[in-house]
């Protein structure tokens, strides 16, 4: 396994630039999520890091080798689609050995790689059957191994559950979690999903317009978002934000303040409003509120709660917990 890193690295189309000079370090056995919404980038830097797409200014670094003219075949990455691209007339067996097939691998090498892949990812019961006879998982397992034969400097993952239900998602997580735990292996995961994101990333590179907006461990961008574009997009509900003269007590000189759900509780706080919707959802409910100045604010509590819609409700939080913004979003700390 190997190092990448990216240095200065863009991406134009004519007059357009979608990445605009993204430098990062990703260190061996990492695994290092790219997160942000539709149009951020960050299938496209991917596909610069495998050789997918042209870097147009800058470089790309495969351990100490500067990989950023080399093709796709020459950079020793394996690239996981969100797409299965399995051959449906090809087993199991057959599919995980098709890469070294084709490069002209002796059999029993193949042969001793597919096992080891199979055992890796539990398939070695299906090795004899035909993607059709496999669940969505399965295929995804089988995709996956396809990637492991080659034994790879990294592994790039683009989207690769999106195509799951929800329950095999989750299963999903866990197999890669542990795949990675095993393998140490370097590997980029790109997802839309902050779930994904934070439950298996050693590190999250949230990106906005084609720009790094942060990096940092899951807690680090949960605990001290650097901005109001990372505080926003990382957590599910979302942080509350709303402007500093609505809540003036919590403000500190900011322009703009942040509370996350579970900061907040009932008490005799600064934010007072009336109970608009409230959700159930079995361990915790959502209280979502209307706050005036302050806007529609969500308060995450455990278990049930003997709120009701249109009850007043006033609401605290520990000042510990209080996250402040200037005028131009960035944390002040």
């Amino acid at each position: 396994m190997a190092s990448i890193e990216l240095v200065g690295a863009e991406k134009w189309y004519g007059q357009a630039q979608v990445i605009k000079g993204v430098d990062l370090a990703v260190e061996h056995g990492e695994l290092v999520i790219f997160v942000g919404p539709s149009g951020c980038g960050k299938s496209t830097l991917l596909r610069m890091i495998a050789g997918l797409e042209e870097t147009s200014r800058g470089r790309i670094m495969v351990g100490d080798r500067d990989a950023t003219a080399e093709p796709p075949s020459k950079r020793g990455l394996a690239m996981v689609f969100q797409s299965y691209a399995l051959y449906p007339h090809l087993s199991v067996r057959e599919n995980l050995g098709f890469p070294l097939r084709a490069a002209g691998i002796p059999r029993a090498e193949i042969a001793a790689k597919v096992e080891e892949a199979a055992r890796v990812l539990r398939l070695d019961d299906y090795l004899d059957r035909r993607p059709r006879d496999l669940s969505g998982g399965q295929r995804q397992r089988v995709a996956i191994g396809r990637s492991i034969v080659r034994d790879p400097a990294a592994f790039l993952f683009d989207e690769p559950l999106s195509n799951l239900d929800a329950a095999l998602r989750v299963e999903m997580r866990y197999e890669i979690a542990k795949l990675h735990q095993s393998l140490g292996a370097t590997m980029i995961y790109v997802t839309h999903d902050q779930i994904e994101a934070m439950t298996l990333a050693d590190r999250i590179v949230v990106l906005e317009a084609g720009r790094i907006a942060q990096v940092g461990t899951p807690r680090e961008l949960y605990q001290r978002p650097a901005n109001l574009f990372v505080a926003q997009f990382i957590g599910s509900p979302r942080m509350n934000v709303m402007p500093a003269v609505a809540v003036p007590d919590w403000a500190g000189g900011a322009r703009h303040v942040g509370i996350r759900p579970e900061h907040l509780a009932p008490g005799d706080g600064p934010l007072h409003g009336t109970v608009d919707v409230i959700e159930y959802l079995g361990a915790e409910s959502y209280v979502i509120a209307e706050c005036g100045d302050a806007g529609r604010v969500t308060m995450r509590l455990t278990g049930d709660t003997d709120l009701t819609p249109g009850a007043p409700l006033r609401m605290t939080a520990a000042p510990t917990d209080v996250h402040r913004f200037d005028a131009d979003g960035m944390a002040v700390r």
